[in-house]
């Protein structure tokens, strides 16, 4: 795979780790106007405030409108709010709600790129343990899911085990070297 992802070996696993945040807020915009730059509008906007904003999705509707969701830290959502109320006019979207009972729960390893079937195994196991997935991104070495904050143990737990991450006992891995 080249410089990005090399072939490691076969002792270095695929999945690497589980990582979870219950701090996130979803924030979705609705009915705004289906048209190119609104996304670019309402995320130049939140910039500008100083929101960092993390997963996104837009789903288009037959009205020639569209709902943009899309999370930030939970310290920001008063700030996501202010500025959605303020610009409400200017951006001609319906309506907004911010919800801070969400959490993010997140599976990572360099393994991914080369290996199918892990998104199947991340979701099948979400949903064995009746876990709800609103909302879903990925890259080449993670795949993360927004879930409610009261699911967000429960999908911690059910990805450990479905990815073999679970542990008697606790091992750690010591790298020598000169510190610089």
């Amino acid at each position: 795979m080249g410089d990005l992802f090399p072939d490691l070996g076969p002792e270095v696993p695929i999945i690497s780790g589980v990582a979870h945040d219950s701090t996130e807020s979803l924030a979705t915009v609705r009915r705004v106007p289906n048209e190119p730059g609104m996304a670019a509008k309402v995320f130049t906007m939140l910039a500008e405030a100083g929101v960092n904003v993390d997963m996104i999705v837009q789903a288009s509707a037959s009205t020639g409108t569209a709902d943009i969701s899309f999370t930030v830290p939970g310290t920001a959502a008063a700030k996501v709010q202010e500025v959605l109320q303020e610009k409400q006019g200017e951006l001609g979207f319906q309506s907004f709600d911010v919800d801070p009972n969400v959490g993010k729960v997140a599976v990572v390893g360099v393994g991914m790129k080369t290996h199918s079937g892990l998104a199947a195994k991340f979701f099948n196991a979400l949903s064995d343990k009746g876990v709800n997935v609103l909302m879903i991104s990925t890259s080449e070495i993670r795949i993360a899911a927004l879930v409610p904050l009261e699911q967000l143990n429960d999908a911690v737990k059910a990805l450990h085990t479905a990815y073999g991450l679970d542990a008697d006992q606790v091992e750690a891995v010591v790298y020598g070297g000169t510190g610089r």
